[in-house]
């Protein structure tokens, strides 16, 4: 037999990872709904996460993004961040298309070449 105490760590295990696996997800829009729900005041923060079955935490820090967010687009900044693995992943794709043109080019070349037989560019 197990001692307790291996049991109750493996328990916690399974439970931790029950909770993670059925974690509500809320969309873009859910979570646009419920902090103009909040900023409208109509009721309490308290209630509005009670109904909507999320911590109070975790409603002002998407309260503060959304504001945060807005605040950057009224100033005028339009960049977005993007991730170190978008920006490499960007990269990747530039150079590949870098290289398609080149051998576009230089087939063009080639083929231009061909039919004037000389070995002159036409201009």
């Amino acid at each position: 037999m197990k001692p307790k105490q291996d049991t109750k760590v493996e328990a916690d295990k399974l439970v931790r990872a029950i909770k993670r696996a059925t974690r509500r997800k809320f969309s873009a829009e859910e979570k646009i709904r419920i902090v103009l729900a909040g900023l409208r005041g109509e009721d309490s923060i308290a209630e509005l996460c009670r109904r909507e079955g999320l911590h109070q935490n975790l409603y002002y820090r998407w309260s503060k993004e959304f504001l945060e967010a807005g605040k950057k687009r009224l100033a005028g900044d339009t960049e977005r961040e993007a991730s170190s693995g978008d920006v490499s992943g960007l990269r990747k794709e530039s150079a590949q298309l870098k290289e398609a043109l080149a051998e576009t080019m230089l087939e063009n070349r080639l083929l231009k070449k061909s039919v004037l037989g000389h070995g002159e560019d036409a201009i």
